[in-house]
């Protein structure tokens, strides 16, 4: 080994802790790995399971995340935000003090102010103001914790996909559930830490980088499931491959990846072999998984799903699902809530009320079947989009569809479950819905109070790489202590 190999090596093995276990294959690290894989297959030679349980910082109110992303952005205006004096200046030419030196994505010239085509009324014994378009959602309003004062740098959807789920609007930086999969493990053998799934017809703008774990070990990336067809691609055996061959494949796999970690030391050498067993044990365990048919005919009504297609209804259940099984972060995201206003494919009268149609019955389904179960309180429930929408309406060359831009100032979202308050809202913006009036909460605040529901201080959850400690919410954010129960 030359110099530069030499110094390589170093690098490599220093950005992560677990070298200490891969130095000592043959030592501590193979009595450790026994909870993993089957004990007798491997003659004691495996290094440590980087997917095993850890504790946390602290005492956790939450033990797992599901994030529901609605991708595109949903207006808060018309759903969460009741802006009565909007609807009063509907029509009129907005305010010059507004527009001026503001940048938009597609608005030109003097829009028109906008008020909400919906009614909008109180909901639970809260009186949580809700959208007409939630009817579902009403009915849980009482468990749910609504922010009505996000903000974001970002005004285009991938950047700002990438900065609410990874911390950075570039991609290259790892998703918040392999951050907490890299801090917690995973309490599932069987099943992904993180697992993803997408409906709406397309995935989100942000693309894979939304759930890639970048610099971090790869065996914390999040794995596409898919609720048609091969549950994940791959995963099955190849034609004419018996389980047999299969497993004799694998552990001439695993005997040549330990040569390979003795002898260079790389710390993906440890995700390589664990992913090959993973996806080995994944053959039987997501075909029963994916199989909701075996659910009662009380919760397939409740969540309005549907057998054999792609749908969020699906998802939901499927989320709940693995949360049962011990996977720690399941992201779903749903496209299709970007009301622009361009056609009727986009608008706030066509678009808007069909995109509600496809999620409210099935979202307000999960708090409720996570609550029957007891799973509520240790299960963090949250929704959201990237930004939020302009309170004037965008007329793209002219379009009498009504429509609203990207609005990175202020949005809302929810919580639920997890140690966040429940029947409360949080936050409020000006009598237009243009800016925060009152406790704003930054996308890295929302970060931080994540994971601190989780156990885990996000200032100390870091990983060393190209030599500088990175951290999911970069040099910023903090705890809402606000939205804490």
């Amino acid at each position: 080994m030359n110099a530069f190999q030499h110094l390589h090596l170093e690098n490599l093995q220093a950005v992560t802790r677990r070298h200490f276990f891969g130095k000592l294959a043959g030592g501590i690290g193979a009595a450790a790995l026994a909870s993993m894989l089957e004990p007798a297959a491997f003659g004691g030679s495996m290094p440590i399971d980087p997917m095993a349980p850890k504790p946390p910082h602290f005492p956790a109110k939450a033990k797992r995340v599901i994030y529901l992303h609605m991708a595109g952005s949903p207006s808060q205006l018309d759903l969460f935000d009741h802006k009565p004096k909007l609807v009063e200046l509907n029509g009129q030419n907005c305010p010059d003090s507004l527009i001026k030196k503001e940048r938009f994505a597609f608005i030109k010239g003097v829009p028109k102010m906008l008020g909400s085509p919906y009614k909008f009324a109180p909901a639970g014994k809260s009186g949580l103001m809700l959208s007409e378009l939630l009817p579902n959602l009403a009915t849980v309003a009482d468990d749910i914790c609504v922010v009505r004062s996000m903000w974001t740098d970002q005004f285009n959807h991938a950047p700002a996909q990438l900065f609410l789920h990874t911390g950075s609007s570039r991609p290259g930086r790892p998703a918040m559930g392999s951050w907490l999969t890299y801090g917690l493990g995973c309490e599932s053998q069987n099943l992904p830490g993180f697992v993803v799934l997408t409906s709406g017809g397309k995935t989100p703008d942000g693309g894979a980088s939304l759930w890639g774990s970048a610099f971090l070990p790869t065996v914390y990336q999040g794995v596409q499931c898919r609720s048609q067809g091969d549950p994940v691609l791959y995963v099955s055996n190849p034609e004419g491959m018996s389980s047999k061959v299969r497993r004799e494949s694998l552990d001439a796999l695993r005997d040549l990846n330990q040569m390979h970690l003795k002898q260079v030391g790389d710390p993906e050498t440890l995700t390589r072999i664990s992913q090959y067993e993973l996806a080995y044990r994944m053959q039987t365990s997501v075909p029963d998984l994916m199989d909701i048919s075996k659910e009662s005919e009380a919760v397939k009504e409740l969540y309005g799903i549907e057998p054999g297609k792609v749908s969020f209804a699906n998802n939901c259940l499927l989320a709940r699902r693995l949360m049962e099984r011990g996977t720690r972060f399941v992201h779903l995201y749903h496209w299709g809530w970007d009301s622009h206003g361009t056609s009727p494919g986009d608008d706030l009268m066509t678009s808007l009320p069909q995109r509600c149609k496809e999620t409210d019955k099935a979202t307000a389904a999960l708090i409720k079947d996570l609550k029957q179960r007891g799973m509520l309180d240790d299960t963090l429930v949250v929704w959201s989009g990237e930004f939020g929408r302009t309170p004037m309406n965008e007329e793209r060359n002219g379009s009498k569809f009504l429509g609203r831009d990207h609005h990175p100032h202020c949005f809302s979202m929810w919580m639920a479950g997890g140690g966040i308050k429940s029947g409360a809202t949080y936050g409020e913006t000006d009598e237009l819905g243009y800016h925060v009036a009152k406790d704003k909460v930054h996308v890295h605040d929302l970060q931080a109070t994540i994971l601190h529901s989780m156990g885990l201080n996000h200032e100390k959850l870091t990983f060393l790489f190209q030599g500088r400690d990175y951290r999911l919410t970069d040099v910023h954010g903090e705890v809402v202590k606000g939205l804490l129960a």
